[in-house]
């Protein structure tokens, strides 16, 4: 009989392809299906741009600082941070179909394939990356409209910062899906890592702006990984890398992924046993 360990040893560039296909293409058909989704991903950033970045556009000036090289507009300065934000509240949902299908004992049709976890595990994290980067695009397509535009070029450099930071952001929510075994209290847990990384970066403020009124909140920034994802965005946007926060985000994004395949591993007692029923 064909153990597990030499199937994964037999298979093909193909067949891995096919595993990874058959699961992009099922989240797609999910976010399909789930339309206010895709609104509510939208929603929450507008929200921030119309009303809250129009309220203080006079107070909240941008000084010259890389990348840009002009004086900017709060609203433009906030819109990486934005777009940022969509891939973590993307990454935080998709998550929580990991908690409602191991609810319902999906995740174990899924995992007990005999592909090897990990490549599992990275499909359904690419799938929910690519399913953001259309959201991501959405919004900058509304924002082109509301004059916020960046260079042409950053519009297509723009593709390989949100494949980093959306499979750091989304492994972060993956691994914290595997520890929350029931589905009412992933929201509130959600809430707790959400808004704190989200407030606590250079999203909606310049970090020495942050630096000048506290210097703990300061270094508290420095650390939160969604402010090196929001920095790798913005430069990404007009043309140019940040190389510290690639490294930063790819470290992050390996720590996460590493820790939600150990976290995802039946022998550590996270997903239902066989026989038992599934709640």
């Amino acid at each position: 009989m064909k153990t597990a360990a030499s199937a994964e040893r037999g298979f093909t560039l193909a067949q891995y392809l096919t595993c990874l296909i058959g699961i992009v293409r099922r989240e797609a058909l999910r976010f399909l299906h789930q339309r206010e989704r895709f609104i509510s991903a939208l929603v929450r950033p507008l929200v921030w741009l119309f009303i809250f970045a129009a309220g203080f556009r006079q107070t909240l000036g941008v000084s010259i600082i890389p990348p840009y090289e002009t004086y900017v507009l709060y609203e433009v300065y906030i819109a990486p941070g934005l777009i940022a934000m969509i891939q973590l509240f993307n990454g935080m949902q998709s998550s929580l179909t990991m908690v409602y299908d191991r609810e319902t004992g999906g995740i174990r049709t899924l995992l007990v394939s005999p592909f090897p976890r990990a490549w599992l595990l990275a499909s359904k994290l690419l799938a929910g990356t690519l399913v953001s980067i259309l959201q991501v695009y959405a919004f900058l397509l509304i924002a082109w409209f509301w004059d916020i535009e960046a260079p042409p070029v950053g519009y297509f450099l723009i593709i390989p910062a949100l494949l980093v930071s959306g499979m750091m952001l989304g492994s972060l929510g993956m691994l914290i899906s595997s520890v929350i075994r029931q589905l009412e209290n992933f929201a509130g847990v959600m809430n707790f890592v959400i808004f704190p990384m989200f407030f606590a970066s250079s999203a909606l403020y310049p970090l020495w702006r942050i630096k000048e009124s506290s210097l703990p909140l300061y270094d508290i920034c420095q650390v939160n990984p969604f402010t090196h994802a929001t920095e790798l965005i913005r430069f990404a946007l007009y043309g140019q890398i940040d190389w510290a926060a690639l490294a930063i985000v790819v470290a992050f994004g390996f720590l996460f992924m590493t820790g939600a395949i150990l976290a995802y591993d039946p022998a550590r007692g996270l997903l239902p046993r066989r026989g038992q029923a599934a709640g």
